[in-house]
This record gives structure tokens, C-alpha cells and sequence, in this order.
């Protein structure tokens, strides 16, 4: 999948992965995709709950070895 953004989230344990994620949308535009990479597998569940509580789209995860590539579409 291709993002417009990359944020290095690698070897940060919850929850940092989502503090750092609530901060880097808010410097990207409407519409843009925002790619996470981490390797807490913490993120696959909270990355959820925090798309849908902040009406974010959630567009995918992926997993390549040791590391979780998560997708966002901001939407507000």
C-alpha cells in the first residue's frame, strides 16, 4: 500500500506508537494516507480503537517479519 507519510514508531512499546500517531495526523492533510511502522503488536488492537474513536480511517495492516505496517486515511 502506499502512503503519503511515514512515521517511525519501530521498537516504541504502547503506548507510544498511538501518542506519536494522534500528533503526526494532525500535521497531514484531509485525505492524505499515513503509514505506521512499529513492531509492538499492541498497535493491531489500539490502532482500532483509536481510528474509530477519532473517525480515521483505518485502511489496512500489514506484517513483514518483526515489523507492523499500519495504514490511516485522516479524515477530519
Amino acid at each position: 500500500m502506499k502512503a503519503d507519510y511515514t512515521l517511525d514508531c519501530y521498537g516504541l512499546m504502547c503506548p507510544m506508537p498511538i501518542f506519536k500517531t494522534a500528533s503526526k495526523i494532525k500535521d497531514i492533510e484531509i485525505g492524505k494516507v499515513l503509514e505506521v511502522v512499529a513492531t509492538d503488536e499492541g498497535i493491531k488492537k489500539d490502532i482500532v480503537s483509536w481510528c474509530s474513536t477519532t473517525g480515521n480511517e483505518l485502511l489496512g495492516v500489514e506484517v513483514e517479519g518483526e515489523e507492523i505496517h499500519v495504514f490511516i486515511r485522516k479524515r477530519r
